[in-house]
């Protein structure tokens, strides 16, 4: 019994590892169940089992069987990992590849694949950069390819880590090459790249014997990319068109329909709704989670709401906004936005400042702008006294030019001056504690014209002394800080006005300034009779010889007369033959009697019978079709006018119903 054993088993042995080199793995299973159902320990058997199962894509299977029989699957590290891998089982995957402590080349390359799918891009490179170092094989290139992806994802998230430029030998590499320049917002070179993969693409796998369809499924990744890489230079007709022609395709790759669609989406905005709903659906479809990266999903996730915003649907997008926000804690800044927004556009907008004011609390690094939109949800309903409070308690914020503008508008718009006076006041005091002065001259210049006004001049030289610090030069700023020192420090007013330059009116006779009158308009000056200059002036001066320029008379010139024109054989040209009739001085316009302006209408034709005159007479002719009302127009066949006649009955109604 012993010696026949050994030979069934021996014969499935063989069968085993003819089936497992041909790749008949279900074969090769069935094999394997044989054998175990011989020798229940058979390692060799239940590791083909694994790998039969693997190969089938029945990981599950792998999995269960690995957990069932520990004591078979010690060694079965690699296995076990990639079985949660391809289940989706990340985390799970990674403390099984972590549990052991010398990892070979394919537990490091399984590990990346890992880390990268957990978007653990830094640890991931690392890794990748590790086997690259100690390994040569035939894989050198899909290594590489993989790396420069990693590196796209660094560039994208804003790495600061230190990465190296990769060569561009296959159209994948120059691929991503392009999504690395896109995370540097370098949108031209990455354009010309991906046209450059495009081109190579093609040439790569014509030589390789794929069929059209193959290059196409494979071109749509790369045009795809181009078309994001067009709509974010603004070129969005052009990426419109790559998108729909992409989709029109229906490729097999779900993950490319659902970035192509939601890319359309985003350019179509508010317009288009319906198609912008059906491509939404075709984003958000299941089975997309492990497909896209996190960052991928909170778009599509946030475009969603906004879908619900633009057709108005109110209650679902709230409710959708606060589904997400749970999902995706990091969303919650933008979706308080959406809710805002819908909530003011149903006429709620204090409820909607209401919103973004919890969420200002809840994220001091957007506060700023949360409290902004909410201020301006306010003004839109014209509560300017708590727009005001809420630009009051932004702390350090509040001094900002920008919003010490704003507040003092809103002061002013209150007649509340003493509340804008206020508002400067501590901008200044805050300004001179500050280290960061910045370019604040407006600032100073429109404080101290304000405390001016308001009877503050003690507040508005504060303000000139910054101005005059930041600018030692100007005059005009010295003079005002003199004038504002006048009405409360005299002593200080008069010692400041030192520095002022003197005035110079030497050479400058005052009277003759005074009695000149060329400081009027030419038109006082030809009125002007003739102006003597006054007994202190000198002979000379500026002023009177201006003065006699102006006031020399033009000489009259004859008009010119026609050659064979003799004089006095003939009476004088009239001098305005030369204009129309209308404008002559002698014109005078025929009265026209307007009582009977109808009366010469439709006279006929010179030569014409008398009776024949009430014939082409429209108006008499008008008056018998009013009279009559059983006058009717000849017999027509009907053509394209019938159109203008029931026009003309309709401004008849409408005349009956005024």
């Amino acid at each position: 019994m012993s010696s026949a054993k050994e030979a069934n088993l021996s014969a499935l042995y063989a069968e085993l590892n003819k089936y497992g080199q041909n790749g008949e793995y279900e074969r090769a299973l069935k094999a394997a169940n044989k054998i175990l159902q011989l020798k229940v320990d058979e390692e060799k058997a239940f590791h083909c089992k694994i790998v039969s199962l693997i190969q089938l894509s029945k990981f599950n299977d792998a999995l269960n069987f690995i957990n069932k029989t520990p004591k078979l699957s010690g060694d079965l590290i690699f296995e076990k990992a990639y079985c949660q891998y391809r289940l989706n089982q990340a985390q799970e995957a990674l403390k099984t590849v972590n549990s052991e402590q010398q990892l070979s080349v394919k537990l490091k390359e399984l590990k990346a694949q890992i880390l990268y799918r957990l978007e653990k891009y830094e640890e991931c490179f690392d890794v990748y950069r590790d086997i690259i170092k100690n390994t040569e094989d035939e894989y050198e290139d899909e290594r590489e390819t993989n790396l420069s992806a990693v590196i796209a994802n660094l560039y994208i998230e804003g790495s600061e880590k230190e990465l190296p430029a990769l060569r561009e030998t296959t159209y994948e590499l120059v691929y991503n090459t392009a999504c690395q320049l896109i995370g540097k917002k370098q949108y031209v070179e990455a354009e010309k790249k991906l046209r450059q993969a495009e081109k190579m693409c093609r040439e790569m796998l014509e030589e390789d014997g794929s069929t059209e369809e193959d290059i196409e499924e494979e071109l749509a990744i790369i045009r795809v990319q181009l078309a994001y890489c067009l709509q974010l230079q603004g070129r969005e007709k052009e990426a419109q068109g790559i998108y729909t022609s992409a989709l029109k395709r229906k490729p097999d790759d779900a993950s490319l329909v659902a970035i192509a669609s939601n890319n359309s989406v985003t350019i179509n905005k508010d317009q288009n709704v319906f198609d912008s709903k059906k491509k939404m659906k075709s984003a958000s479809s299941d089975g997309l989670e492990h497909k896209l990266t996190s960052r991928q999903r909170k778009n599509i996730a946030l475009n969603q709401c906004l879908m619900l915003l633009y057709t108005n649907q109110g209650d679902q997008c709230q409710k959708l906004c606060e589904q997400i926000s749970k999902q995706y804690p990091d969303l919650a800044d933008d979706l308080s936005l959406v809710i805002a927004t819908q909530m003011a556009r149903e006429g709620r907008a204090r409820d909607a400042a209401a919103v973004l004011e919890k969420a200002a609390a809840a994220s001091p690094s957007r506060e700023l702008e949360m409290k902004l939109a909410s201020v301006q949800l306010l003004l839109t309903e014209g509560d300017r006294k708590e727009a005001c409070r809420i630009l009051k308690n932004l702390g350090d914020s509040t001094f900002k030019p920008g919003i010490v503008s704003a507040l003092v508008t809103l002061y002013l718009a209150d007649n509340n001056r003493e509340g804008a006076s206020s508002i400067l006041r501590d901008a200044v005091d805050w300004y001179k504690r500050s280290k960061d002065k910045g370019d604040l001259r407006l600032l100073w210049r429109q404080a101290a014209d304000l405390h001016m006004r308001s009877g503050e001049p003690n507040i508005a030289a504060q303000s000139l002394e910054e101005l005059l610090r930041l600018n030692p030069d100007s005059k005009k700023t010295l003079a005002q800080l003199v004038i504002a020192y006048a009405q409360f420090d005299p002593a200080k007013a008069t010692a400041l006005s030192k520095k002022l330059p003197d005035l110079d009116c030497q050479g400058q006779d005052v009277d003759a300034l005074e009695s000149s009158n060329w400081i009027m308009g030419t038109k006082v000056i030809k009125k002007a009779t003739k102006v003597e200059p006054s007994p202190g002036s000198k002979a000379g001066t500026p002023g009177d010889e201006l003065l006699q320029k102006k006031l020399k008379k033009k000489r009259k010139r004859k008009g010119k007369l026609p050659k064979p024109y003799e004089s006095g054989v003939l009476p004088d040209p009239n001098p305005d033959r030369w204009l129309p009739k209308h404008e002559r001085p002698g014109y005078r316009k025929k009265k026209v009697d307007r009582r009977n302006k109808d009366a010469g209408i439709g006279k006929g034709t010179q030569g014409a019978a008398a009776g024949a005159s009430d014939m082409y007479d429209m108006s008499k002719v008008q008056n018998q079709s009013k009279a009559s009302p059983a006058a009717t127009s000849p017999a027509v066949e009907p053509g394209p006018r019938q159109q203008q006649r029931k026009v003309t009955q309709k401004n008849k109604k409408g005349k009956g119903k005024r």
